[in-house]
């Protein structure tokens, strides 16, 4: 499995070697990011054991690298003080990372770290108890009795009575799914990302009525927007439409194209005026949760989202990618944005099988293996 990244790098996160390439377009493989943690490697480790990114975990400015060296695990930062080695990461199970902290978790423990050029700071952390028989623990940023949020308090309580079973966390709101395959939001609601069809914001978790009876599989939350995907493969989508997040149609991108082509084509200024007769079908906020058709071959798998821009994966592997694109964040080679899915053929062109996705803010992170690989 290799991971790629594409989009902002004017820190360096996606390649430490390019940091004069604010904006990388095409997808990069991060084997570069993967430096640093040679140094967690062991001697006697045989070829088997060598070291593998099995997650990565995207910030603003910053990037962090789960890695396996043999039975042990560690993580390193990448950005604007380069690669550095999280000593006090060793053992850990996951992570999340916020511009300011570093979130890790540990079999008994969970740990919060301000991040600092070259240093760390512990500025919370907290035993945790798992009773009962409850298989894997859940993803980060849930815990055993709440979520670990991303400013103080970080812990934050919720109701046994949610069964959660996975929780994305927004710039201002939460999107949680949970053992029923019930989809509740709380937060900030001005942009219509909360899914109840109204701009008011709510403190406590509510379910969301429009998706009664379809039980959902997963969830992500993105700057001002949400997603789910359905048991079925089905995506529904939400919130802030502004570059064209949600895969519905955006007047403002519509518009941004009919000045370009006004410009290109002067001599047929009328022809390529738009017709504003059709601007009630332009979607700038979708309250309510709303279907979009991704491909017409496959269910999609899994999704992410960045801070105006979605990513997902169909059930064959392929990656599709839409919204703002100005910083190549869509790996479609451009910096043109789009309100409607497109595939990235980087990938399927080149042979190989998406099996995640990761939207960082203003980037995207996608692992990747030859479409001939047989999962052990």
């Amino acid at each position: 499995m290799h991971w790629f990244g594409f989009g902002f790098n004017g820190f360096g996160q996606i390649e430490p070697q390019s940091k004069d390439a604010i904006r990388l377009l095409s997808p990069v493989k991060l084997d570069s990011l993967c430096v640093c943690a040679e140094t967690f490697s062991r001697s006697d480790l045989s070829p088997e054991q060598k070291t593998e990114s099995r997650k990565v975990v995207a910030g603003w400015s910053r990037v962090a690298v789960l890695h396996n060296t043999g039975e042990r695990r560690c993580v390193c930062v990448h950005g604007a003080e380069g690669g550095v080695l999280v000593s006090e990461s060793e053992g850990c199970e996951d992570a999340v990372l916020t511009e300011r902290c570093l979130t890790l978790s540990f079999a008994h423990t969970v740990q919060c770290w301000k991040l600092h050029t070259n240093t760390r700071e512990l500025v919370w952390s907290s035993e945790i108890t798992r009773t009962g028989n409850t298989g894997n623990a859940p993803p980060l940023p849930l815990v055993p009795g709440g979520y670990i949020a991303s400013k103080l308090p970080f812990f934050q309580p919720l109701s046994p009575h949610l069964q959660a079973m996975s929780l994305a966390l927004g710039t201002e709101h939460a999107v949680l799914s949970t053992a029923s395959g019930t989809v509740y939001t709380w937060g900030h609601g001005g942009h219509g990302q909360l899914g109840h069809g109204t701009l008011v914001s709510g403190d406590e978790p509510r379910a969301i009525e429009a998706l009664w009876g379809v039980p959902m599989k997963s969830v992500a939350a993105g700057g001002w927007h949400s997603a789910c995907i359905s048991a079925g493969g089905d995506l529904y989508v939400w919130g802030w439409n502004e570059s064209g997040q949600l895969g519905l149609p955006s007047k403002g991108l519509r518009e941004a194209r009919q000045r370009e082509k006004q410009r290109i084509e002067k001599d047929k200024l009328e022809g390529s005026k738009m017709d504003e007769s059709n601007s009630d079908v332009f979607i700038s906020i979708q309250a309510f949760p709303a279907l979009v058709d991704v491909s017409e071959a496959s269910e999609i798998n899994k999704v992410s989202c960045g801070s105006r821009h979605t990513a997902a994966i169909t059930g064959i592997g392929d990656l599709y990618t839409w919204g703002w694109g100005h910083y190549g964040q869509l790996g479609h080679g451009s910096r043109c944005s789009s309100d409607e899915p497109q595939m990235v053929t980087f990938f399927s062109s080149g042979r190989m099988r998406v099996e995640d996705v990761v939207c960082g803010l203003w980037n995207t992170f996608v692992s990747a293996v030859p479409r001939d690989h047989v999962p052990s």
